[in-house]
């Protein structure tokens, strides 16, 4: 090898690697309520990066059942979800910023305190802020599909996903999909049937029904009229 080329290979080497991302930051606009819900709510309920590993129990000031949902939209199940059961906390993660201002402003709106929010990548807060064995829940609703081939390796569910979520969910801990192309319910299903520590909650070890507790969108109903399906994966921690 020529000094050149040694010298290039080092260079490579040095660099960083860049992450594939499962989503693409998309520059929104923000609403005036959406603005507002940012400024008056982020200081009180929003939560960051840099401050690293938490102790939600602090943050909340209690001890509750904890989920976190990752890429939450714009808010709308986050809420509902947090209305239904203030006995328990949510944390919820969503790199868009209006749907960070809207989630912010419904719950102001709705005088709810049992939701935490970050506005950043979800792997990244999982990762470094959320300690192993802390999580009763995780929510992974409607991602995006990435439906052309070369995009697959874009999707966010894959193995090193399964197994980050399988170390912060406490143990009976469940980590709830649901997706409305079913091809990606076929990839979800075929990623978590071989990840490790985990059991499949559907009775026919593939797809459960629509648990109670995940809120139906507009975009399902409207899509259920149609005869479009959805699909959802209940997967238990059990190692």
């Amino acid at each position: 090898m020529s000094d050149t080329q040694e010298h290039q290979a080092g260079q490579d080497a040095a660099r960083p690697q860049r992450t594939i991302k499962s989503f693409v930051m998309r520059a929104g606009r923000m609403t005036e309520g959406q603005q507002r819900g940012l400024e008056q709510g982020w200081p009180k309920y929003g939560l960051a990066l840099e401050d690293g590993l938490r102790d939600f129990d602090q943050v909340f000031g209690r001890q509750a059942p904890r989920t976190f949902e990752i890429g939450f939209g714009m808010g709308h199940s986050t809420l509902e979800m947090a209305a239904a059961a203030p006995e328990q906390d949510f944390i919820g993660v969503e790199v868009h910023k209006p749907g960070v201002g809207a989630l912010l402003s419904g719950m102001q709106a709705q005088g709810l305190t049992n939701i935490r929010v970050y506005s950043c990548d979800a792997l990244e807060v999982l990762r470094h802020c959320v300690a192993d064995a802390s999580l009763d829940r995780v929510l992974l609703f409607f991602p995006d599909p990435w439906h052309k081939k070369r995009h697959h390796k874009r999707r966010i569910v894959q193995p090193a996903f399964a197994e980050l979520v399988r170390q912060k969910l406490k143990i009976g801990g469940v980590l709830h999909m649901a997706t409305d192309w079913e091809p990606y319910a076929e990839h979800m299903l075929e990623v978590m049937q071989v990840a490790p520590g985990y059991r499949n909650l559907a009775q026919d070890g593939r797809f459960v029904p629509r648990p109670d507790d995940r809120p139906m969108t507009k975009f399902e109903r409207r899509g259920e009229r149609l005869g479009h399906g959805v699909w959802d994966l209940l997967f238990q921690r059990i190692d």
